[in-house]
């Protein structure tokens, strides 16, 4: 189970694009950061989604629980870069200020190819803890 004051990085477990953005995050996170992966389909991960707003909890997306605030579909993946280093920090900045219906359009165009372009892994290989 995870610690109650601790964010979590929420990602599709049979997802390819997944994998890798836990694959390139965990050797660029920030000096003292402690970010848990888990895949969305586990126990824990439902058990904390179930306490997210209801209109949350229907949303086939990445899920990003950051001080105890919950974030999904662009937002989530635009605030991964808030756990990096500082030079990956930036780029928060640049993509925070194109309009989210617009951030949204893309995630959902991404989302809705992800499976063909970026191969299914054989097993999940989060660093879960």
């Amino acid at each position: 189970m995870s610690e109650p004051n601790r964010d979590l990085l929420l990602l599709d477990g049979d997802c390819g694009l997944c994998h890798r953005l836990s694959l390139f995050m965990e050797p660029r996170l920030g000096r003292g950061i402690n970010l848990g992966y888990r895949p969305i389909k586990s126990d824990d991960a439902q058990n904390v989604i179930s306490k997210f707003p209801k209109w949350q909890q229907k949303v086939d997306s990445v899920y990003l629980l950051r001080n105890g605030r919950s974030y999904v579909r662009s937002a989530a993946v635009i605030r991964c870069l808030l756990y990096l280093r500082w030079y990956w920090k930036m780029w928060f900045i640049i993509f925070w200020v194109v309009p989210l219906p617009i951030r949204d359009m893309v995630y959902r165009f991404v989302s809705k190819y992800r499976h063909l372009v970026f191969k299914r892994p054989e097993y999940c290989t989060f660093k879960i803890d």
